[in-house]
């Protein structure tokens, strides 16, 4: 058998990470990476510290053929590329098969292999006997190992063929063992173990074949990160998986959810510990690059992972964090949200403040009650702190109006089957009233024009705000066309953001108050800032 991994000579409670997202994870359904991507997300994982990157199936297509050829450009700082393939054909030599001669000739240093070790699998699915099957997964791995640094076999199927028949489960990994594999990987290939099983499994396997073990989960029974730990707990030290769980029907083991757990609850090492509060940029990250939405309540990750909104909730955390929260955010790199809604209470309006940077003075209970008001007439303020945090400026003793709104009016018109609006504003500016009219691609557009027309004369730096989101919603659909209207508005100037709210009726209102808000916000913003650099000039 192979020399095991320094790293594990090193510390005997490492677990080896194997990160499959190139290949296995590409099997999800709507996801697909380019060359580019996966040469970018091969130096995203090797920079996070994860030793292992499956890089695809050299002899499957051009794509994962002309990765290998182009991945020896990159410079990695520590991970081991490997190709992926299966053992050789029933009946032919390994010497002459040509897919193990195309993982020979993606030159990596690892190479995996996956082969049957379910008897049903063997017989009905591949159609040969048991010891043909026995004998291609020796001669296989032996040919490989010959041959390159480091040889793993996946070993398919393995528990559902373990639970039908043991002894040949046991004797298909004893094949790969003896022909030099370095490690035997056990696969939930259909998700469908509890991890009772995996831990009794796993166990039986390091006790009678080999303690070089992995453990490859799926999560049709939506228990691939249970039962990777589970394997962990019976001996197993080497985890195959992908990120953000990306991969096939429910998806591989996440990753993202083993390594903490690994880390921060199981005593185990598995990425270097300052690499940690980086995990929610790489989760995210790559889901940027898989172009997929972020699970904003993924585990650890999420946006939602530490979001705080019931009142008794709050106040717990703001006592004693650990009350609500399994770790500290900021240790994978996010951050704790305060939600306020009608549920809340007077510490969520306090904590909230705390972290925007909101001026002493603010008046929380007054707030707290204008949340429960609007929000029985329609508001919602999970997704609009924005708004929240604009009640707690203008409660606060000094507040004085940026601007203020004397009179509106939209017309949309349709001439010659082209549709077209308009919007007139009225608005007191510094006693100023600026008097404008815009036209726009819909309504919303030209009030939006209309009021920057007003606005930026004397605040220019509203020029530089954009509009990234707009969002409408019908609050009580039984009002059908008088219903309530909820408009979201996401707004962004130079990497910040935040969003709004209004509702109404009339859309238009609704649309009018958040578009209000967005901008009255950045303008106590900037002037708060102002105000604290002249200060901090005036102390120096």
């Amino acid at each position: 058998m192979a020399t095991h991994n320094a790293r594990k000579s090193q510390n005997s409670e490492f677990v080896h990470l194997y990160d499959t997202t190139l290949r296995d994870g590409t099997q999800r359904k709507g996801l697909s990476l380019s060359l580019a991507d996966k040469l970018k997300l091969t130096e995203l994982i090797d920079r996070f510290g994860i030793p292992y990157i499956e890089g695809g199936w050299p002899g499957s297509n051009p794509k994962d053929l002309d990765y290998f050829k182009r991945v020896k450009g990159l410079r990695l700082e520590q991970a081991k590329i490997v190709a992926f393939g299966s053992t050789c054909r029933v009946g032919a030599d390994a010497s002459e098969d040509k897919n193990l001669r195309a993982l020979l000739d993606a030159q990596t240093p690892v190479v995996t292999i996956v082969g049957k070790t379910s008897n049903l699998h063997v017989t009905k699915i591949l159609q040969t006997t048991l010891d043909e099957n026995l004998r291609i997964i020796y001669e296989s791995v032996k040919f490989l190992k010959e041959r390159v640094e480091e040889v793993i076999f996946d070993a398919e199927h393995f528990f559902d063929g373990y639970l039908e028949f043991p002894e040949y489960s046991q004797k298909a990994i004893a094949a790969a063992r003896d022909g030099g594999a370095d490690w035997i990987v056990l696969c939930d290939t259909n998700g469908r173990s509890l991890p009772e099983t995996i831990t009794s499994v796993v166990a039986a396997v390091k006790a009678e074949v080999t303690d070089r073990i992995g453990i490859h989960t799926h999560n049709d029974s939506e228990l691939a990160v249970a039962n990777a730990l589970a394997a962990v707990r019976a001996g197993a030290r080497h985890i195959q998986g992908t990120i953000n769980g990306y991969g096939e029907r429910c998806g591989n083991a996440n990753l993202i959810s083993i390594i903490p757990a690994l880390q921060l609850k199981m005593g185990m090492q598995c990425v270097p510990p300052h690499k940690l509060p980086g995990l929610t940029e790489l989760s995210h990250t790559v889901s940027e690059i898989a172009n997929l939405q972020p699970d904003p309540y993924a585990p650890y990750v999420g946006s939602f992972a530490f979001a705080h909104k019931a009142g008794i909730h709050v106040a717990a955390v703001e006592k004693l964090s650990s009350s609500y929260e399994h770790i500290e955010p900021e240790v994978v790199g996010n951050a704790r949200h305060v939600v306020v809604s009608e549920l809340s209470g007077r510490g969520n309006i306090r904590m909230l403040a705390s972290g925007l940077g909101v001026p002493d003075g603010a008046n929380f209970d007054a707030v707290l009650e204008q949340v429960k008001e609007l929000e029985h007439r329609g508001f919602q303020f999970e997704n609009a702190e924005g708004t929240v945090e604009l009640m707690l400026r203008r409660s606060a003793p000094g507040y004085e109006k940026s601007f203020e709104l004397l009179d509106m009016m939209v017309v949309t018109s349709k001439y010659k089957g082209l549709a077209n609006a308009e919007a007139i504003v009225k608005v007191s500016v510094r006693g100023t009233v600026f008097h404008t009219a815009a036209e726009g691609n819909g309504p919303v557009n030209a009030l939006d024009q209309a009021l920057r027309k007003a606005l930026v004369p004397s605040y220019p730096e509203l020029a530089h705000v954009r509009l990234a989101d707009y969002k409408v919603r019908i609050v009580d659909n039984d009002s059908a066309t008088g219903a309530i209207a909820r408009v979201c508005i996401e707004a962004t100037c130079r990497e910040k953001t935040w969003s709004t709210v209004g509702s109404s009726t009339n859309i238009i209102e609704a649309s009018y108050q958040a578009l209000a808000d967005s901008f009255e916000l950045y303008l106590l913003r900037a002037k708060e800032k102002q105000e604290k650099k002249k200060l901090k000039e005036g102390v120096a």
